[in-house]
């Protein structure tokens, strides 16, 4: 739950304020779209959600903890067990397979290669990908990537999911596949998300959809 929150940054005529007492409440199942121009400030928002970023003002709060006055090492502790992000890019490290790419997270949060490696493979089986498990990010396709990176962020059992233009990089049949992959995590498993787009069809299979527009969110 986020109240008031406001970020400027440095411009050559003075502050750019980006972000202007933006409230937002997501509940747990949701799939929020948030939609605008390029620079509207729809990545710095998610940032601030995720806790990469500070904001100037306002509070948030994640599974009933204050993030906006944590100290920077328990917002990393916060990010690792209680957030799962995907960029438009999937990062996945290019030495390790698909599979250990999706352990990678629970083995940092100190969990027991095991454990962990089961947790994987049951994701891999969510994403469509459990023939995929063994092989690098360089033989999968961008959508399988991207659907690895699904799973990745969704290893730890995360609050909320932050994507920042999920399908920006596929083409349009793959695009449409991962938005279904999406749509039926929040649908069938109750996942929270929270993502920014610039595609309309995304935003249609949303639960409810806001423009950031002037540094403010409004009803689409």
């Amino acid at each position: 739950m986020a109240r008031g929150l406001s970020k400027s940054y440095a411009g050559p005529l003075g502050p750019l304020e980006v972000l202007r007492e933006v409230d937002l409440e997501v509940p747990r199942g949701m799939l929020l779209a948030i939609i605008g121009v390029s620079g509207s400030g729809k990545t710095t928002l998610l940032n601030v959600l995720g806790g990469l970023d500070r904001a100037d003002a306002g509070t948030l709060e994640i599974a009933g903890r204050r993030v906006d006055s944590m100290g920077e090492t328990e917002r990393c502790r916060l990010r690792l067990e209680r957030l799962g992000f995907v960029f438009q890019f999937h990062h996945l490290l290019p030495e390790f397979t698909a599979e250990e790419n999706i352990m990678m997270p629970l083995l940092i949060a100190g969990r027991d290669p095991e454990s962990s490696r089961a947790r994987a493979r049951s994701l891999l089986e969510v994403v469509g990908l459990r023939e995929r498990a063994a092989h690098r990010p360089s033989e999968l396709s961008g959508g399988e990537a991207q659907r690895v990176a699904v799973a990745r962020a969704l290893a730890s059992e995360p609050e909320i999911v932050l994507a920042d233009e999920p399908s920006g990089n596929l083409d349009g049949a793959t695009a449409a596949g991962l938005h279904e992959l999406l749509s039926s995590l929040a649908r069938d498993r109750h996942q929270t998300f929270v993502m920014v787009t610039h595609n309309d069809r995304l935003a249609a299979l949303a639960d409810r959809v806001l423009r950031l527009e002037t540094g403010r969110l409004r009803p689409a």
